[in-house]
Order: structure tokens, then C-alpha cells, then sequence
């Protein structure tokens, strides 16, 4: 069932890519043409997935050797604890360890303490995600070094900016594991392998596309995915759902249509929605899809979320590392940091809201639970639109943005209805998991 409905979730990223009008970019000219097929983004696509293919295979082909060879009961030596924590682990399931004790809250929780503490929920999520969408942006559109005389250049190598994100998310959570207290691992490392690789190529298409798509089409081709997953559902899986399913999904489509349907004057040329863009969206809905349910497989071993996140992000730095190295595209990233200081600023501060953010997640979802956390979430969804037009310069007419609105609205609907069947004993429709989502 959850690989009918991340296909259907690709099937709607093509039809609303394909039928989304360009949107300005801010009064800068569309990038130009690369100079050679090697430039290209599917090429690079494929090369980056080779090199990260040099590390899967062999890796795939020693954990086999050593679960073949019965390792864990011959194995001796100065490496058996490290292959024993890579390939078999403890083996043991959630099922099988003694619970961690429940969250207790002190004498000292009032209702003002909890309503302080949402707000420093609400407010680090919003500020960490928000600045992190805005340089997102800016690093991917815009040129740097430009002067009166010369146009500047472009930062191309988005696989460059996934390690930078990667390498400080590893160490917050490195920091983290050692000063927090943590359960007992049990989970083989190399299975984290599996989420690291397509959370490593959803950023890297996320990135990408970008050079073809505005932030505002990305982001709500991306809110209004939900419209497929319940036609689809409903024709093929005869899954019957509540009169509000209908009447959001009915609302979102409107809120889809009048965008579409309202195309403003753009400031001289934008980077078109083509196909290019429309690919590369799908590709991050699809290798997201497949991070979230490897990553909810994976805790049902005894693990925290802090340790997911060590695990995932050690073996993306492992990938993207070893994939820079083997192009030769490490030392230029490096070189283009030193050119150029503002890249390097923007890199670093969109590393560190991309690292903070995951942690105010784990926060906002334990104390407050997930309804609660896609709410803050949603609204992001809409500040950030807002912010990107604002900046950048995208033209969206009153139409769109009345759309833009309603495609919010009912999103938010849905969340009150969850809560109030929740409340009801019913069973409300689950929320993604939001474990490890930039």
C-alpha cells in the first residue's frame, strides 16, 4: 500500500509541474544553457549515483560475506566489534528491550510554562526553516563576485551544499548522542546505508531543481500531493474516507486551480517549469517517500531520534565525501568558497538552520506530538511563499494568492479534523513521519 501511494505521489508532481505556469525569479536572466553535455544535470545525476554505487556494492557484497561466513559466532580479532556493529548489530527489536521511562511532567508545568515552550517550539522551527528555504534560494538562482563589469558566478554543485548540510547535522547529533542520554543501539550501521543514499539524492533534486523551478511552485506542488493519494485510493483500494477528506481535498483543488489558473506579468525572464524541473521534483518526492518508510522500518529497533539521525547522516557524508573526491569536485567547491565569502556565509548558516531545525523537530514533537508539529509546519509552508515572493521578486496576481491561501486552509482543516476524531476514539488518517526530511 505505501508503494501504491508514493507512486501516486509521482503521478501528482507530473501533472502539477506540467501544468504550472512559470513564475518570476526576481528580474535575473534564466541560467545559460550549459556549455557541454557534461554539464548537464542528469549526467551529473549519474555520476554522483556511481560514485555513491562505489561504496554501496562493495559494502552489499561484505555484509553478505560476513553473514555467510557466520562471522558473529567465528569472528575474532581487533575488527569483530566493528563488523559486529556494522553488519549484525544486537539484533534486538523494540519489542524485545525494557522501555524507556515516559515523559513525566513536573509540578512546575502551568499552562503559561507550556504555552512559552510552544512558542519557542513555533519560533525555532519557523526561523530555522524559513532562513534555511530563503538561502536555499539565493545560493541556487543568484550569482556571486557580480560587478559593474562582470556578471559573477554561480554555485552549480549541489552535491557540495548536501555535504556541507550533512557534516554539521552529523556532529549536532554526535554532540548530542554524547550528552543526552540514549538508549541501547541494536541496529545494524549499514542499514542506515539504505536511507542515507536516498536522503542524499532528495536533497541533491531538491537543489536542483530550483535551476527550473520558483521556491513557490516547489513548495506547493509538494503541499498538495494529498489530492492523488485519495482518488487513487479511493478507485483502486476501495478505502473509504470522512465527508471533511472530501471537502479538503475538494478545497485544495480549487486553491491548485486558481493558482494555475492565474499567470501575473513577470519581471523580464524567469527560469521556466520544464521538464527538467519537473523531474527532478518527482525525484525528490519519490527518494523522500522512501527515506521516511526505510527510517520507520528502522526504529523498530531500539533507537532514539537523535541516533537516527547520527546514523543517517554519518553514511551521507561517508557517500557525498567519497563521491566529491572521486570527480575531483571537492577541492572546486572548496575553491569557490574561498572566491567568494558571502557563499561561504550562506553555506555555513544554511548547514546550521538545516541541523537546528532537525532538533527543534525531535523537541516539538515530544513535547507537544505530531498535530501540533504539521501545523507549525503548514504554516511554514505559507510564510515561506510569502517570504521567496517578497524577496525574490515572484509575481503571483490576488487570484493565486487567494488559491495559495485556500490550499493552506484546508491543510489545516485536515489537521483539526485528525484531532477531533482522535479525540472521538475514531482512527484518523497518519501523519507522515518527519524524521530526517532536509
Amino acid at each position: 500500500m505505501n508503494s501504491f501511494i508514493h507512486s501516486t505521489e509521482l503521478w501528482w508532481a507530473v501533472v502539477v509541474l506540467a501544468a504550472l505556469p512559470a513564475l518570476g525569479a526576481g528580474g535575473e536572466t534564466p541560467e545559460a544553457p550549459p556549455e557541454s553535455w557534461t554539464q548537464l544535470w542528469f549526467f551529473r545525476f549519474l555520476v554522483n549515483a556511481a560514485g555513491y554505487a562505489s561504496f554501496m556494492v562493495p559494502g552489499y557484497f561484505l555484509v553478505q560475506y560476513f553473514r555467510r561466513k557466520n562471522y558473529l559466532e567465528t569472528g575474532r580479532g581487533l575488527c569483530f566489534p566493528l563488523v559486529k556493529a556494522c553488519v549484525f548489530g544486537s539484533e534486538s527489536k523494540a519489542s524485545e528491550e525494557v522501555p524507556l521511562a515516559p515523559r513525566t511532567e513536573t509540578s512546575e508545568t502551568t499552562p503559561l510554562w507550556q504555552a512559552l515552550k510552544l512558542l519557542f517550539c513555533a519560533m525555532g522551527l519557523q526561523v530555522s526553516y524559513l532562513t534555511w528555504g530563503v538561502l536555499q534560494e539565493r545560493v541556487m538562482t543568484r550569482s556571486y563576485g557580480a560587478t559593474a563589469t562582470s556578471p559573477g558566478e554561480r554555485f552549480t554543485d549541489s552535491q557540495f551544499l548536501v555535504l556541507m548540510n550533512r557534516v554539521l547535522a552529523l556532529i549536532v547529533a554526535g554532540f548530542s548522542c554524547i550528552l543526552c542520554k540514549q538508549p541501547r543501539h541494536g541496529a545494524p550501521m549499514y542499514r542506515y546505508s539504505f536511507a542515507s543514499l536516498s536522503n542524499v539524492l532528495s536533497s541533491w533534486c531538491q537543489y536542483e531543481a530550483l535551476k527550473f523551478v520558483s521556491f513557490p511552485t516547489q513548495v506547493l506542488a509538494k503541499a498538495s500531493k494529498v489530492i492523488p493519494v485519495m482518488l487513487m485510493g479511493k478507485l483502486v483500494s476501495r478505502r473509504s474516507y470522512e465527508h471533511w477528506e472530501y471537502l479538503t481535498a475538494g478545497l485544495i483543488s480549487i486553491g491548485v486551480s486558481m493558482f494555475l489558473l492565474s499567470s501575473g506579468p513577470e519581471p523580464r525572464s524567469s527560469p521556466a517549469t520544464t521538464l527538467s524541473g519537473l523531474i527532478l521534483l518527482a525525484g525528490y518526492i519519490a527518494f523522500d517517500s522512501f527515506t521516511s518508510n526505510w527510517q520507520d522500518a528502522l526504529f523498530a529497533y531500539k533507537m532514539s531520534s537523535v541516533q537516527m539521525m547520527f546514523g543517517v547522516n554519518f553514511f551521507s557524508c561517508l557517500f557525498t565525501v567519497g563521491s566529491l573526491l572521486e570527480q575531483g569536485a571537492l577541492l572546486e567547491g572548496t575553491r569557490f568558497m574561498g572566491r567568494h565569502s558571502e557563499f561561504a556565509a550562506h553555506a555555513l548558516l544554511l548547514s546550521v538552520c538545516s541541523a537546528c531545525g532537525q532538533l527543534f523537530i525531535f523537541y516539538t514533537i515530544g513535547q507537544f506530538g505530531a498535530a501540533i508539529f504539521t501545523i507549525i509546519m503548514t504554516l511554514r509552508q505559507a510564510f515561506a511563499i510569502l517570504l521567496s515572493c517578497l524577496l525574490y521578486g515572484h509575481t503571483i496576481t490576488v487570484v493565486g494568492g487567494m488559491g495559495v491561501a485556500v490550499v493552506f486552509a484546508a491543510l489545516l482543516l485536515r489537521v483539526y479534523a485528525r484531532g477531533r476524531l482522535k479525540q472521538r476514539g475514531k482512527k484518523a488518517v497518519p501523519v507522515e513521519s518527519p524524521v530526517q526530511k532536509v
